[in-house]
């Protein structure tokens, strides 16, 4: 028995969410079910990060065991009989211990507002025609790097053991159309990326100040905190893993 990584993309936009559900669609039960059908047997994935119904991943790993070669052509009849908007990049074996999951040691997200209507990016992004002041997005985005414990951006009956999280990486970026907020941490909390954008959000239009912001990471209560920002501004970027695991492409 052999473990396998899977390096996926997708637009989540008619998605119920990645992990797999009896509700409705999700990332995970098309992968699955694609899997499956061509390995002709069942096959349960574990994924590394569940993102949230609506949520995009340029880079999301899945992890699963097979006994037996895999096919040499996996990789094209997997892309050939999942939905367009999920695709299937590359398989990786690895060690039968490593875990997509418990292995990762950053995850990178990135929210996208874009500030001119555009019908094109509807799907992509979030419609946010306000002035808001970089520079005290910057400051809040700052801040949010000497803080440990996010539990106030984590949405209700989280079943985790912490709420402490390493951010890497927290800062704004901005062009004539587009807002961007890039996120690079350990691990987050569920809703906790676009809780962080609804609050700064709120800094950078002058309904919080930075005082006031720092005030509401400390009260460690999620009702201080925004999670109003629609999912399809959020996309998963990257997940990364420790350079001795060893990922042997497949094919």
């Amino acid at each position: 028995m052999a473990r396998y990584f899977i390096d996926v993309a997708y637009m989540g936009a008619k998605y119920n969410g990645f992990q797999v559900q009896d509700t409705g669609l999700s990332i995970q039960g098309e992968i699955d079910k694609a899997l499956s059908t061509l390995a002709r047997t069942t096959i349960q994935t574990t994924g590394s990060s569940r993102t949230d119904a609506g949520v995009h991943a340029k880079q999301n790993f899945l992890h699963f065991d097979f006994e037996g070669e895999l096919n040499p052509q996996l990789t094209y009849k997997m892309n050939a009989l999942l939905p367009r908007d999920i695709v299937v990049n590359n398989f990786f074996k690895v060690d039968d211990e490593a875990h997509s999951r418990f292995a990762a040691t950053s995850r990178a997200y990135e929210y996208t507002l874009f500030t001119y209507k555009d019908p094109f990016f509807q799907d992509r992004g979030y419609y946010f025609p306000y002035k808001v002041d970089i520079d005290l997005l910057q400051a809040a985005a700052t801040i949010l790097m000497q803080h440990t414990n996010f539990e106030t951006f984590s949405k209700r009956n989280t079943q985790v053991h912490t709420f402490n999280c390493t951010i890497l990486h927290s800062y704004w970026e901005q062009n004539d159309q587009h807002l961007k907020y890039y996120v690079k941490g350990n691990r987050f909390l569920r809703g906790m990326v676009r809780g962080l954008v609804g609050t700064m959000l709120r800094v950078g239009r002058g309904r919080l100040t930075l005082e006031q912001f720092e005030e509401v990471i400390l009260s460690r209560d999620c009702s201080n905190a925004d999670f109003a920002v629609p999912p399809q501004g959020l996309c998963l970027m990257e997940v990364a893993y420790p350079a001795d695991l060893v990922m042997e492409k497949v094919f």
